[in-house]
């Protein structure tokens, strides 16, 4: 096999030049969420099936699903590369990724983020290894490293470089993570004017919004922007889903629902947890609220029942109870906790997931089948002393709302009224533009006695709605 240099001038072994110039546009494709990211590495590997890192993408391609069968796959395509290419004859960097991808497929998320940081301290422009370091940083919540991984490249890279776009849409994310919403929006419009069909940067930019209760803003932006995210990639359903929370925050429930029928329960997605973490995530919300959907969940409670046969993921296995519950089913959310009990109970070293779920998977499960069951006392007791560490499960501050959120409306409805102030008073410094935390605060007045102060909450929230310049629910 020759030696070469990828797109970014970072030394790889092939065979062929068809198979690095499918490498690098796969490479791309993936760095957009694009159509081809992977038929790409498929057609790489026909040119030559010994190439490395063809190898080595095709299988985080596998790994980064979160799904048990595809990381079965995973497990396999690595095991057959390594039974036709001898590892004294790859390269250091190359060695370093077939590490990360075995310690990713036993289970060993921070063992992999870890040989991956070093990977990019020594080849800053290896973008293939920023990448899955940075969607790792995601599986395991850690918002420094989602920014600092990205920072510590940036000088290795310019406006001159192609993906300079998507790199910076990676920072911008960290940014927004790591609570710096005016310097990630900065970043993110700039990796946007460089390269509009960057996903991940309007991505990035939305969570702002989220994060400051700025949903106006958020809806307008989404749909100046539409032709560039909203079909045509496998990131759309995610992007779909933040403008239905904006909708959700206006009070346009057709429009959330629409969004789901339309955009978040269809085919293919309905096939991929990730994707299906945003339709139980937003059905929940409706769940909180009062908003019946039963003829939606049971659906998307069917087909969580055959994507969490196995534990792989505990932010999945939230999802999935949320599912089971929201259908009225609440033995089956009650089987999947006994499921994840069972395998605590077994020897799992150096699978990150196993502390996932003991620390607060299983807290979290337990919390959402005592509140489908009506213990909402309970559901308290279980969230309280983690509310503070949810993002060790993963997940973004936008998506671990819905755990802050079921644990706010059981403190309301057990009548623990001292800690939903609490809570709302730690909401309204966060966002205090918030229709939902004013309708919230209302509530919490209300249950108090306090007509008057509920009214004024009430109304405030509704001034805050028409201030976003959005039309009004019907």
């Amino acid at each position: 096999m020759a030696r070469a240099t990828d797109q970014h001038g970072v030394e790889l072994t092939a065979a062929c030049r068809g198979a690095l110039d499918r490498y690098d546009e796969a490479v791309a494709e993936l760095l957009h969420y694009g159509p081809a990211m992977l038929r790409l590495p498929e057609e790489a590997y026909q040119e030559d099936e010994r190439c490395p890192m063809v190898n080595v993408l095709r299988t985080y391609l596998c790994l980064l699903t979160t799904e048990p069968c595809y990381v079965d796959d995973g497990r396999k395509l690595i095991e057959d590369f390594r039974a036709r290419v001898p590892e004294d004859g790859l390269l250091p960097r190359e060695r370093a990724h077939v590490a990360a991808v075995d310690a990713l497929v036993e289970g060993d998320m921070v063992g992999t983020a870890r040989i991956l940081r070093e990977l990019t301290r020594e080849y800053p422009r290896d973008v293939l290894a920023l990448f899955v370091g940075h969607n790792i940083d995601y599986f395991t919540g850690d918002a420094l490293s989602l920014r600092d991984r990205v920072a510590e490249v940036l000088p290795a890279w310019s406006a001159d470089d192609p993906l300079y776009g998507p790199v910076l849409g990676m920072y911008a994310f960290g940014l927004e993570e790591a609570g710096d919403y005016r310097r990630s929006e900065e970043v993110g419009l700039r990796a946007l004017a460089l390269d509009p069909k960057d996903v991940w940067a309007i991505h990035a930019v939305v969570h702002d919004y989220e994060m400051q209760a700025r949903f106006g803003e958020g809806v307008h932006f989404f749909e100046q922007r539409m032709d560039d995210w909203a079909d045509n990639n496998y990131f759309k359903v995610h992007n779909w889903w933040h403008y239905a929370l904006y909708n959700l925050e206006a009070g346009n429930l057709a429009t959330v629902l629409d969004v789901y029928d339309r955009r978040i329960f269809v085919e293919p997605a309905l096939t991929v947890s990730v994707k299906m973490c945003d339709a139980s995530a937003l059905l929940w919300r409706l769940l909180l609220d009062g908003i019946d959907q039963t003829e939606r969940w049971q659906p998307l409670a069917e087909v969580w029942e055959r994507l969490v046969g196995s534990p792989c993921y505990a932010f999945n296995d939230m999802h999935a109870a949320m599912a089971f519950v929201g259908a009225g089913d609440v033995a089956r959310a009650e089987r999947l906790v006994r499921d994840r009990e069972r395998w605590l109970a077994e020897r799992h070293p150096g699978v990150t997931n196993y502390g996932m779920t003991a620390r607060i998977g299983l807290p979290v499960c337990r919390s959402i089948v005592a509140f489908g069951k009506g213990a909402y006392r309970e559901a308290v007791e279980q969230l309280m002393p983690i509310r503070h560490n949810l993002n060790e499960f993963g997940g973004s501050h936008a998506q671990r709302d819905a755990v802050q959120r079921t644990l706010l409306e059981a403190a309301l409805r057990s009548g623990s009224l001292d800690v939903a102030e609490l809570l709302l008073g730690e909401r309204m410094a966060a966002r205090p533009e918030s229709p939902y935390n004013w309708l919230k605060q209302g509530e919490l007045e209300r249950a108090r006695g306090e007509e008057s102060a509920a009214a004024d909450a009430a109304a405030r929230a509704g001034t805050l709605v028409r201030a976003s310049g959005l039309p009004a629910a019907a």
